[in-house]
């Protein structure tokens, strides 16, 4: 019998009530994403990886035998530094994510301790040039194909310069239809070596303040994906895609299990798996499946899958994303809410053919352009994850363009004192904020305030003036009727950044009504509508967007379970702390 995973197995008749489960997904702790990995030391980086066997926690229920590459003692350190509780297993899928500076010169000694029926395993570092420990007088090694492999037991040593910043992939280059399948990849990221000015200045840095004021640490691992002027964000996540033939695995299990004990390279020690035809059945992100993906970090019930996917941003913050195809198949991932920019593929920069450098500034007054040839990406509604290939993108979310107030904003009541119950019914203080534009629009002036880069044109606009059905008109915003906006549960309960937009959507109605003046039965009520809509943690409200496969198998487990490649963009009020290191 196949052993189960640390989580309790779920039947099919538990996974058909799947889409009633996902109702209760933001009931869960909140969990964050970032771009979590290893360090190896400054300039002359080291990393002891070794290659295992362990199994892997699917959302199903089931645990999947699988091959990863893991760290073989503890490494130099974490990164960021800001995640506390990080760990390094000796398997792991993706394998650990090494994060190193431009033109540090890269050491990688792999030790192989795959089962002896396994064979030889390797990495190859594509977008490097690589030597290794393979040479005609010092054969520490077997020269493969297209590397230098270990033997089983033994270790083999690649060495290469960090030369191009950005997002890379590594993976085995040893029978890579079997083992990339079985888990052997992992990513290495490349800080640039020079952050430019405009980086660290205007928005971005008004981002840092308005963090600063409410307690968020920053998670970044640089303040810019390349040496570009155009490559600035103020968070960032990667996600690895893959998917996983479940009975390729079992083919390997079983005959790892009937070679236990034999020695390498006698006959019959070796593995004779098929896999064509491919018939995927999990479609996995860092190495999880939805909702698994929703889970902390390092969660203890994912001892081999350290990695999650559960981004979040506030509003007018640059979202670097780093993106990574490492399975067979092609995966069309469409984010909702906007189109992202590409900035890269495989650590190249998209460049404009132009002569004439572009002048790259916030707009901001005082701020200097910082000059350079105009990036040339596509805006993407899908981004392509092509087998083998890496992108960096840019996500922007502010609410501009809505026509209406993302922040359930109500214009004061002429003559009365906002936010007491007596002159204003609804008794929400801080839906009075004032919105100054900047010159682009933004109120960017006062980076404490909870309405920090509101788009202002939109300032005190309810959605509908009209509303159909039984929510009643007059504010804070008059919220969308279901014609409009379906699927509310998924925005948090309400379509608001607002501070009160839990309010609303998660406390019950008074009985009586403020705007007559009658008392209310009690302090644990509101008047704001509707009510009884919780579907997010007490702590939390936002807007989350659905992120997502387009190939609709892809966000299913099995064919059957909800969840695969799927995950949710959180667009955070600001004083909610987006706290990463869980």
């Amino acid at each position: 019998m196949r052993p189960m995973n640390m989580k309790n197995a779920m039947s099919k008749t538990q996974l058909l009530m799947a889409l009633v489960v996902a109702a209760t997904l933001f009931l869960a702790p909140v969990a964050f994403a970032a771009a979590p990995g290893i360090t190896g030391g400054v300039s002359t980086p080291v990393f002891n990886l070794t290659a295992q066997q362990a199994y892997l926690n699917m959302p199903d229920g089931e645990a999947v035998y699988s091959w990863g590459y893991g760290c073989n003692g503890l490494p130099v350190g974490f990164a960021p530094a800001a995640i506390t509780n990080a760990s390094c297993p000796s398997m792991q899928v993706p394998g650990p994510t090494l994060i190193v500076n431009e033109n540090d010169v890269v050491t990688v000694n792999l030790l192989n301790g795959l089962p002896a029926a396994a064979g030889n395993t390797s990495i190859l570092f594509p977008g490097f040039n690589v030597s290794t420990s393979c040479t005609a007088t010092t054969p520490a090694g077997q020269q493969g194909l297209l590397t230098c492999e270990a033997t089983p037991g033994a270790t083999v040593t690649y060495t290469f310069t960090a030369s191009a910043p950005g997002t890379h992939a590594y993976y085995s280059g040893t029978q890579g239809d079997l083992q990339i399948e079985m888990g052997l990849y992992g990513a290495v990221i490349v800080l640039p070596a020079t952050v430019p000015a405009n980086c660290t200045s205007g928005y971005h840095a008004l981002n840092m303040a308005a963090k600063a004021n409410w307690g968020e640490s920053d998670f970044r691992l640089s303040q810019a994906a390349y040496d570009h002027p155009g490559s600035c964000y103020d968070r960032e996540y990667l996600f690895q895609w893959a998917e996983m033939d479940h009975r390729i695995h079992r083919q390997a299990e079983a005959q790892v299990m009937a070679r236990v004990g034999c020695t390498a390279g006698n006959p019959g020690c070796s593995l004779d798996v098929q896999t064509e035809p491919y018939h995927p059945a999990y479609f996995l992100i860092n190495g999880r499946s939805m909702p698994d993906l929703m889970d902390p970090n390092y969660a203890y019930e994912y001892p081999h899958q350290p990695y999650n996917g559960n981004p979040h941003m506030h509003s007018g913050e640059l979202t670097l994303i780093r993106t990574i195809g490492q399975g067979r198949w092609q995966h069309p991932f469409h984010e909702h809410a906007n189109h992202v920019r590409i900035l890269a593929r495989d650590a190249n920069l998209v460049l404009s053919s132009s002569t004439t450098p572009v002048a790259y500034t916030s707009g901001l007054t005082g701020d200097t352009a910082v000059s350079a040839p105009g990036l040339a990406g596509l805006l993407m509604f899908n981004t392509d994850t092509t087998p083998g290939e890496a992108f960096d993108g840019i996500f922007y979310f502010t609410g501009r363009g809505l026509n209406w107030d993302a922040y359930g904003h109500h214009p004061p009541i002429s003559g009365t004192t906002a936010g007491t119950a007596a002159s204003d019914p609804y008794g929400d203080p801080l839906a009075t904020l004032p919105c100054t534009p900047d010159v682009n629009g933004y109120n960017s002036g006062t980076p404490t305030a909870v309405n920090f880069m509101e788009w202002c044109q939109d300032h005190y606009k309810p959605v509908q003036a009209a509303p159909f059905g039984d929510v009643a008109a007059g504010g804070p915003a008059t919220l969308p009727d279901p014609n409009v906006l379906t699927n509310g549960a998924w925005y948090s309960g309400t379509p608001y950044f607002g501070p009160d937009a839990n309010t609303r959507g998660g406390t019950p109605s008074c009985a009586t009504n403020a705007l007559t003046g009658a008392a209310t039965p009690n302090s644990n009520c509101t008047n704001l509508q509707p009510s009884n809509v919780q579907a997010n943690p007490p702590n939390e409200r936002g807007w989350a967007f659905m992120w997502h496969s387009h190939n609709e198998r892809e966000i299913t487990t099995n064919n059957v379970f909800p969840g695969g490649m799927l995950m949710m963009m959180l667009v955070d009020s600001r004083e909610f702390v987006i706290d990463e290191s869980n």
